[in-house]
């Protein structure tokens, strides 16, 4: 995992790298992102499968929180079902809020007296 993000607002990105490279070093491949600020707990990772698959069978070893991860979010995982209602329902209430901000906006400021 490569640590992106500021002060008390973290953002991972899930990637391939040399063992002997530092943490947020150069990377092979980017394989994911995992975000833990995200309201819906499943909608929190967000990974390439396929991809994870083909490092894992050349040779790669996650750590210990991204063996969580793709055991849960990977290609075959145990969570697919629930991440993609998770990301359904964050869809939703992110469009739900977007066009009320659209009308705030488009309203014309009342005049002063």
């Amino acid at each position: 995992m490569k640590k992106f993000g500021r002060k008390h607002r973290p953002f991972f990105r899930i990637v391939a790298v040399d063992g002997r490279r530092p943490r947020d070093g150069r990377v092979l491949e980017e394989l994911g992102t995992y975000d833990p600020l995200v309201p819906e707990t499943d909608a929190r990772a967000l990974l390439n499968g396929d991809r994870i698959a083909y490092w894992l069978g050349v040779g790669a070893q996650p750590s210990d929180k991204c063996a969580v991860l793709i055991k849960k979010y990977g290609a075959n995982g145990t969570s697919l079902e629930a991440q993609k209602a998770a990301l359904e329902r964050l869809a939703q209430s992110r469009r739900r809020v977007a066009p009320v901000a659209k009308e705030e906006a488009a309203a014309p400021a009342p005049a002063a007296e």
